[in-house]
């Protein structure tokens, strides 16, 4: 029985690898397919009036070159005057993403909620709480952006992009303050990666499926579809830098550990959308360097916002090693669950990024690492499930300033 509780973590820990994995490849397979379509409906230029390609209805076209080979896409203005024989249609890319991302939520998180959901200090919640509230604002982020998007706000571009990015601050705010900051963001991102993939199962595919219908039935495609279509996934395009960025978040203590989380997480966001707002006017032959200026200004905000006090001097310790005993012995009754060679907190097999304190010089060489996750971010022990005290950090803190000798 002892061995298989060490499997089960064991084994999770590869799930987590290879579905981690999975979701990196189908990710860039459907982040790639997005700039790249946005980027050729930017780019395409009209054909000359009265040319053959204006009468065949095309509404664009673009030369390229790449791999060797030249390359000529149109776009028409709805649909050609006969259906293809094969038509390629960009779903899986889209699918296989969510569903791989909900996997490795699934079992990074919810599986391990005590661990990676919970936060005492922010809210005593149970493990299944904490998994609902976390299901709970997927499935609402969608239901209200959708009803955004089919309300008269849904023709309003500008303010629509406000409401919407103002309801993802307002998540990010209410999440801060029911799970731990890791799980929080990576909510946020799910969320924005719920709305992204339901726009494309649920408005996008089911468009295009009428579309090809009303054709294969000898009509003319109603060009709304389309619309609607084009809409959704612009809305998916400025969506991507910030679910990239929270797709990282979680190496970052600084950002989710803040004690207002939820505003670097908006400040980070803004800057993603207007870097991402440059590149789309680029492709239509704008160049407005105001917008990264932003983005970067944002970003600089930021890290000058959080960036830790310069720690008060402090007297050296009469006795460093009296005094590194004690340190020794709080890691060893708060840390070393987690970051041991062996260790002993349930759901996990080995020490987080391989960190451990077995011994003196593990706990010496990365002095600096546990001063600024223990004493400066308070992001460790994670969700602080030991119940390491203030007077215990004080303690690290006091022998790093003395030296972390």
């Amino acid at each position: 029985m002892e061995v298989f509780g060490y499997l089960i973590p064991y084994g999770l820990e590869w799930l987590n690898l290879l579905v981690r994995w999975l979701h990196i490849i189908t990710g860039i397979a459907w982040i790639g397919a997005s700039f790249y379509f946005v980027w050729l409906d930017n780019s395409i230029r009209p054909p000359a009036p009265g040319s053959d390609l204006a009468k065949k209805g095309v509404m664009g076209e673009l030369w390229a070159v790449h791999g060797g080979g030249f390359y000529n896409p149109q776009k028409y203005l709805v649909a050609p005057a006969e259906l293809p024989k094969e038509l390629h249609w960009f779903k899986w890319e889209a699918y296989s993403t969510w569903l791989s991302g909900f996997a490795l939520l699934t079992i990074a998180y919810y599986f391990n909620a005590q661990a990676m959901m919970i936060d005492r200090s922010v809210a005593d919640l149970t493990a299944m709480q904490s998994v609902g509230i976390g299901l709970g604002f997927l499935v609402a982020g969608w239901i209200v952006y959708d009803l955004l998007c089919r309300s008269p706000l849904g023709k309003h571009d500008l303010w629509f992009g406000i409401v919407v990015f103002a309801l993802l601050v307002a998540a990010a705010w209410a999440l801060t303050h029911l799970l731990s900051g890791r799980a929080a963001y990576i909510h946020v991102g799910a969320m924005i990666g719920t709305i992204m993939v339901a726009n494309v199962a649920m408005l996008i595919i089911p468009g295009q499926r009428k579309m090809v219908a009303a054709m294969q039935a000898g009509g003319k495609p109603d060009p709304i579809h389309g619309l609607r279509a084009k809409q959704r996934s612009v809305h998916n395009n400025y969506f991507t830098l910030p679910v990239l960025f929270i797709m990282i978040s979680n190496h970052y203590a600084m950002t989710y550990q803040h004690a207002h989380a939820w505003l670097v997480l908006a400040f980070i966001m803004a800057a993603g959308v207007f870097i991402r707002h440059f590149f789309n006017l680029r492709h239509k032959g704008r160049i407005e360097w105001r917008y990264p200026a932003i983005g970067v200004a944002l970003l600089l905000a930021v890290a000058v916002a959080i960036a830790p006090p310069r720690p008060a001097a402090t007297a050296a310790a009469a006795d460093p090693a009296a005094q590194f005993a004690q340190v020794r012995a709080i890691m060893h009754e708060r840390c070393l669950s987690c970051h041991s060679a062996k260790p002993t907190q349930p759901g996990f097999a080995t020490a987080p990024a391989g960190i451990a304190f077995d011994t003196p010089d593990q706990v010496h060489q990365r002095a600096a690492q546990i001063h600024q996750q223990v004493v400066e971010l308070k992001a460790m022990p994670i969700g602080n499930l030991t119940n390491m005290t203030d007077a215990e950090r004080a303690t690290i803190a006091a022998w790093f300033a003395a030296g972390a000798k």
